[in-house]
């Protein structure tokens, strides 16, 4: 819906999944979109050097959130939430449920 905007699809789900889940790690958007793990990490770098993302690091993992000191945040933000609006609810309901509960200690991997 914003590729037109935004330049790139990629960049729209980044953004739309760091919206509607505060934050997340890149292989894990890129399992969520079923798409090229280099792709969103290339998106993922250049949100950063702009200042809309930032990232910390978490054991051997990066994590990305919007950044809150961005000057246009909130324009964004009601940016995403609306198009969030026009999303079919089934997958609403897959894009902002997130389930990150602790592995059980006996369980197999």
């Amino acid at each position: 819906m914003l590729k037109p905007l935004f330049g790139s699809i990629n960049r729209e789900r980044v953004l739309l999944f760091l919206y509607s889940r505060n934050e997340g790690y890149a292989r894990e958007i890129a399992r969520f979109y079923q798409t090229d793990l280099s792709q969103i990490q290339k998106q993922l770098e250049r949100l950063e050097m702009g200042n809309i993302v930032y990232s910390k690091n978490l054991g051997k993992t990066r994590v990305y959130s919007l950044n809150p000191r961005y000057p246009f945040l909130e324009e964004l933000q009601s940016l995403l939430e609306k198009v969030l609006s026009f999303y079919p609810t089934e997958e609403l309901e897959k894009l902002t449920h997130s389930r990150k509960r602790p592995r059980r200690k006996s369980k197999p991997l």
